[in-house]
């Protein structure tokens, strides 16, 4: 005969947390009392209570002394109000696949739709969703759905959002979606089953095809391992429901040859190995050792200690969590959410079975023969032995900004969080911190403080590093006539301070433009980058004067090299005078067109022919030493016909 136990028995995530939170709360010494039993287990019930964890039914039973811990299957609003209204401690436990149900159902009703909740009316966890709208509709099955429909002459139009209780089945669920996809029109649907809930019913509908008898473990109050049973029943005549191995018949196997273990998701781990190894005894799969089972559970648990750092190796991978192999009797795990300090990683992507890991012992649990390993926290532990490296070497290390806070930023070190002050950011104060959020960066650590898990950073510790860096090597190759690639940085109403890689140079609106100007902002802005050359420089008192406009940019130079005596250019009338009138030929270069070369006949004055932005067409007639250039209109038109002639 064999033995199958289903690898998704046992303790979903849920109330893993629900129990650990307990757990913690008692060890440390806290009046602890639950909000009805944390989970539908009494093994797990009567084992708290020996630890002085007390069960009240109602939040008065409460008082400020209190430590109350919600349960995993969440509560209403209005009990939540009750309970900060006793103004105890208040820990919620609630699954956080439950407390999602709890958020999309309220959501619905401020959107104006009516929730519908598939899962059974009296069941805690429904009636905490139900609590977090005033008005709802709950249906056991598609037929009581149908019947309300029917009853009530429902209108096609009334807008709808369905969920489902977490342990509900798959069946049921897509039963309930079809009718009401032909039903309403504006309808809604969330799948709210818990993927351990549909993998452990899925596991234990398959373990049931091929086995000839199935054991259930698990509370007979357990509205999860209710289920169970029933899906093991569809596919499997011997079914048996037991709440622990003393429950057990041995006449009951007779004439089986594989026998199927499954457990509900309230069930502690230590219930189901003593189920198996009974199981095991009755099947006589395997010869039972003499020494007694919790004489070797107590000697197995003896070698391990919480905060050991031990070897083990990786035997499975479930739905939650990956099971460990310690060399051992213990039951090691790891929870999925103790793997990596990145949460966005999937275990099977950095674990699989075989690898052989070091982890951290989170806690040893006695009672259930269990060990909680932790690979994030030993991981942790390495990364605040690098950080304090860091503070000490002054090193210069990546990062990558995650969040804005009121006080600066949040940096992301290898999963820690590091915090740096507004005044460490480079920012300047008003400047946009938000624009910073997804950006990888350059910092130091400058603080460390392992026992409170807080970091702090300099983004400006490297660039001052790097600035420094960077001016000594200016200074040390700066002469006169070197060029430069710059920033401008600032502008005042005498010249541009322009960043030359660290150090910053002044050019003075003089030597902007060749042109006359009024502000430097007539030519740059900030932010612009432009070429500079340095005209001089003072070491000790740190100043650069440097040039912006060169002999390439000079008008007169380009007009030079453009133009010669007899050319005929177009020129604009920039200014009239008595004796003639100004034309401008390239900006910065203007030649005289003299009053008696304004027209072929005498003319009073210039303003009787000509008029200022006038674009008129003129002879160079003359280029003087002293850059002054002579204009004339009239000998264009006093030339003779050729095509005439």
């Amino acid at each position: 005969m064999s033995v199958t136990v289903a690898k998704s028995a046992g303790f979903c995530f849920g109330v893993s947390r629900a129990v650990e939170l307990v757990e913690n709360a008692a060890k440390e010494g806290k009046r602890t009392v639950t909000l009805g039993p944390i989970i539908h287990n009494r093994h797990v019930v009567n084992r708290f209570q020996e630890m002085g964890v007390r069960v009240i039914q109602q939040p008065e039973e409460a008082t400020s002394e209190d430590t109350v811990i919600i349960r995993s299957h969440g509560v209403s609003r209005e009990v939540c109000q009750r309970l900060e209204k006793q103004g105890a401690n208040i820990i919620d436990a609630t699954c956080p696949f439950v407390k999602r149900i709890h958020n999309l159902v309220a959501q619905a009703e401020e959107a104006g739709q009516l929730p519908i909740i598939i899962g059974t009316p009296t069941h805690p966890e429904v009636e905490g969703i139900a609590g977090w709208c005033s008005h709802c509709k709950v249906f056991a099955d598609v037929e009581s759905l149908e019947k309300w429909v029917a009853d009530e002459h429902i209108s096609p139009d009334l807008p709808v959002c369905m969920v489902s209780q977490t342990t509900s089945t798959e069946f049921l669920w897509k039963k309930c979606v079809n009718f009401a996809k032909k039903q309403f029109t504006y309808l809604k649907t969330f799948d709210t089953i818990c993927r351990a809930t549909e993998c452990r019913q899925s596991e234990a509908s398959a373990l049931s095809q091929r086995c000839q008898a199935m054991v259930v473990v698990g509370d007979l109050k357990s509205s999860n391992t209710g289920r169970l049973a029933m899906i093991c029943r569809e596919h499997c005549d011997k079914v048996v429901l037991v709440d622990n191995a003393s429950e057990l018949d041995a006449d009951f196997f007779r004439g089986v040859s594989d026998v199927g273990i499954t457990a509900g998701a309230s069930t502690p781990a230590w219930i189901i190995k003593e189920v198996n190894k009974t199981m095991s005894e009755i099947t006589n799969v395997e010869a039972v050792q003499e020494e007694n089972f919790a004489e070797l559970l107590e000697q197995s648990i003896k070698t391990l200690n919480t905060g050991d750092k031990v070897v083990g190796t990786v035997t499975g991978i479930g739905n939650t969590e990956v099971q460990v192999d310690l060399g051992t009797k213990h039951a090691g795990y790891i929870p999925y959410d103790e793997v990596s300090t990145d949460a966005s990683v999937k275990p099977e992507d950095v674990l699989k079975v075989g690898d052989e890991i070091e982890v951290f012992v989170v806690r040893v649990n006695d009672q259930e023969g269990t060990v909680q390993l932790s690979k994030k926290k030993l991981d942790g532990l390495k990364v605040w032995d690098d950080m304090a490296g860091y503070v000490e070497n002054k090193t210069t290390i990546d990062a990558v900004i995650t969040e804005e806070n009121k006080g600066g930023l949040v940096a992301n070190v290898k999963g820690v969080r590091v915090f740096i002050p507004a005044s460490q950011s480079g920012i300047a104060k008003g400047g946009d911190m938000a624009g910073m959020v997804g950006k990888p960066v350059q910092l130091k650590i400058t603080e460390v403080n392992r026992a409170r898990r807080r970091a702090i950073g300099s983004i400006r510790a490297v660039t001052s590093e790097q600035r420094k860096a960077a001016q000594e090597k200016i200074w040390s190759e700066i002469e006169v006539g070197k060029q430069y690639h710059g920033t401008v940085k600032s502008l005042t109403s005498y010249g541009a301070f322009v960043d030359i890689g660290g150090v910053d140079g002044m050019v003075h609106v003089s030597e902007l433009s060749w042109n006359r100007i009024k502000t430097p902002a007539d030519v740059v802005k900030v932010g612009d980058e432009i070429d500079v050359y340095v005209i001089s420089f003072d070491p000790e008192k740190h100043k650069i004067s440097l040039g912006y406009k060169t002999a390439e940019m000079n008008p007169w130079n380009q007009f030079m090299a453009k133009y010669s005596v007899g050319d005929v250019v177009e020129a604009k009338i920039v200014k009239l005078m008595t004796f003639g009138a100004f034309a401008e030929i390239l900006p910065g270069v203007d030649g005289l067109i003299h009053i008696s070369q304004i027209a072929d006949r005498r003319i009073g004055k210039p303003e009787d022919v000509l008029s200022e932005g006038q674009v008129v067409q003129v002879k160079i007639t003359d280029i003087a030493e002293n850059k002054r250039i002579s204009l004339s209109i009239r000998a264009l038109l006093e030339q003779p016909d050729e095509d005439a002639e």
